[in-house]
């Protein structure tokens, strides 16, 4: 431990959240699990998730800082490599502090817009890497209502209204319409937007509503009783319209068609899809039908049992099930099928199920000689196993349930 100092952290963001770089002295540090852990008499990084806001990110004389956080009144800075000196540069990461700025602030204004507009209440709020949300006390919410919401809030964007931050005492809580209750009892920081908005709040701001460029609802869902919002605002906004502009644009150009009438081609070429499914599955099913009926022509009698024994080349099991089941359906057949497909060995074994034999049983005692995955029931077991053994292991059920009929 270095240069003890019992003085709070001056916190220099919360003034001025536009400062990006300050001279410090290192009042603390302590040496912990291969991490400096650094307290100083000033600086301009905000800690993480103090009040829901994620922390900056920065350099301490050059070293990266991994995070930050609050201890009391002091915020302590955790650092990989030691800063030898009590003298210290801090340089916060001024593009993640304007997006936390704008995605901040820009939450402030929506949760005002659904309280003015709809009364409801936000009750959960986080910056993710990605989007933000907010939890409103709203039993649903309608398109046209967001709509309208958004309007509000990005028309008080574009008049560019002032922000500003000021302190209070609890005895002073009744002059102001506060949007919600303090969490605190004393040195009460508001966050007020031109008398539109008056909210508790510890986070950085912007100096102006207009700094929020544009705030974009991307999508809601019901949530434990309350409606979830995920929004973005600013650069997140703009990024997200050039990648979503991108995709409307190749769609257009993959479908020779305007970017405004790209659903409508979508929704056409949607409904032909479904067609045509209903079509490539009725004729599926035609043609299993021909295929079973096929294999009962060729079909062995063995005690006055049907046996249906076959290798298809590259189908899958779910393709071998559908002809099982027609066969099921329309007669008393004892049915081996394998398949050679992706250069791996498929079976499916299925029984009538008036015949008092466990293929499940079997099946444990074919594993204990190949090496087989799969598994089933009394009437129909299906796997996978070496291509090598596959007709070896098809004969061994043939043998085994030629031996109970006997």
């Amino acid at each position: 431990m270095e240069g003890m100092d019992n003085q709070m952290t001056e916190k220099l963001y919360l003034n001025n959240p536009y400062l990006r770089e300050i001279d410090a002295r290192i009042v603390e540090k302590v040496y912990k699990d291969g991490k400096y852990y650094i307290k100083l008499n000033r600086t301009v990084f905000y800690p993480h998730l103090s009040g829901g806001q994620p922390g900056d990110t920065g350099t301490i004389n050059g070293v990266q800082v991994l995070e930050v956080y609050e201890e009391g009144n002091d915020i302590v800075h955790v650092v990989k490599e030691n800063i030898h000196s009590d003298k210290a540069v801090l340089s916060v990461n001024w593009e993640n502090r304007i997006d936390n700025m704008q995605q901040h602030t820009g939450q402030h204004l929506l949760s005002a817009a659904f309280y003015k507009l709809y009364n409801g209440e936000t009750v959960g709020f986080h910056i993710g890497g990605d989007y933000v949300y907010i939890d409103i006390t709203l039993p649903g919410l309608s398109e046209d209502e967001a709509d309208k919401v958004e309007t509000y809030a990005n028309r008080i964007i574009f008049s560019n209204f002032e922000i500003k931050s000021y302190y209070i005492e609890k005895n002073e809580i009744s002059k102001i319409p506060v949007r919600k209750q303090p969490t605190v009892s004393s040195n009460i920081r508001i966050v007020e937007i031109d008398n539109i908005d008056f909210s508790p709040c510890a986070g950085t701001h912007l100096r102006n509503t207009g700094e929020i460029g544009l705030i974009k609802i991307r999508k809601w869902e019901k949530y434990k009783g309350n409606i979830r919002i995920e929004f973005v605002c600013g650069n997140r906004a703009l990024l997200d319209y050039k990648w979503k502009s991108k995709h409307i644009k190749d769609i257009g150009l993959l479908l020779s068609s305007k970017d405004k009438d790209v659903f409508e081609k979508v929704k056409i070429l949607y409904t032909q899809k479904e067609d045509l499914e209903r079509e490539v599955r009725g004729l599926r099913e035609e043609l299993n039908k021909h295929k079973a009926e096929e294999l009962l022509r060729s079909s062995l009698e063995i005690n006055q049992r049907n046996f249906i024994s076959k290798i298809f080349d590259d189908m899958d099991l779910k393709a071998i099930n559908a002809i099982s089941t027609y066969l099921n359906n329309t007669s008393d057949t004892i049915q081996i099928f394998g398949s050679n497909y992706e250069n791996r060995g498929q079976f499916l074994i299925t029984i009538p199920k008036d015949l008092d034999i466990n293929l499940k049983d079997i099946f444990i005692q074919i594993s204990q000689e190949y090496d087989i995955k799969g598994g089933g029931s009394p009437n129909s077991v299906q796997g996978g196993c070496q291509l090598e053994d596959l007709e070896k292991i098809l004969s061994r059920f043939f043998e085994e349930i030629k031996s109970f009929l006997n």
